[in-house]
């Protein structure tokens, strides 16, 4: 795969992903209706500008080495904002996001590895199903919590959580499975 140099629209949408997410956490902890709804409007709009510039980035053939490296970020930071900020505001316990957190920190130190060794891995279906996951529950929990949709919401809560927590583990490993050749021959230090 050949990349592109300079500045893309792409990388862009990229950069306006970061610089939203302490906007997002302003939002989600100030006080007024007018703040949650912008917490939820720019957590959607930030999670949909994931999709498109992914999209973007194959329609034009701008695919950049920043990019492969920037938008996971950009996605693990919105997400690790939310899943922090519930903790603290009692939507969501420890245990659950601690684990969610131990993977993206493990597949982000596999990709870096890669990136060493001059390989990239990309997302899997899984990697994005987990994301979808995420995404989903965190509109979720910012839509019943400030708009109480449903009378079951804790327990629809609880079920998204699960499968939050059980695709971050199963994707995961097979980021470490497609992987496993980056560990033969770095068993001893240099």
């Amino acid at each position: 795969m050949s990349y592109v140099a300079g500045v893309t629209i792409p990388n862009q949408i990229t950069l306006a992903r970061i610089l939203a997410t302490p906007l997002f956490m302003f939002f989600l902890y100030a006080e007024g209706t007018v703040f949650k709804i912008l917490a939820l409007a720019i957590f959607a709009l930030a999670a949909i500008s994931d999709a498109v510039d992914g999209y973007l980035a194959r329609a034009l053939r701008q695919e950049t080495r920043f990019g492969v490296f920037a938008d996971p970020i950009a996605d693990k930071l919105l997400v690790t904002a939310a899943f922090v900020s519930f903790v603290e505001l009692r939507e969501l316990t420890a245990p659950p996001v601690v684990a969610i957190l131990a993977r993206e920190f493990l597949v982000t130190g596999l990709r870096i590895l890669a990136i060493a060794e001059g390989v990239t891995i990309r997302a899997s279906i899984l990697g994005k199903l987990k994301t979808l996951s995420h995404i989903g529950l965190v509109l979720f929990i910012l839509s019943t919590r400030y708009f109480g949709f449903v009378s079951w919401g804790h327990e629809l809560k609880e079920a998204f959580l699960y499968l939050a927590v059980a695709l971050a583990l199963v994707s995961g490993a097979e980021y470490f499975w497609r992987g496993r050749k980056l560990f033969r021959g770095m068993s001893s230090l240099r």
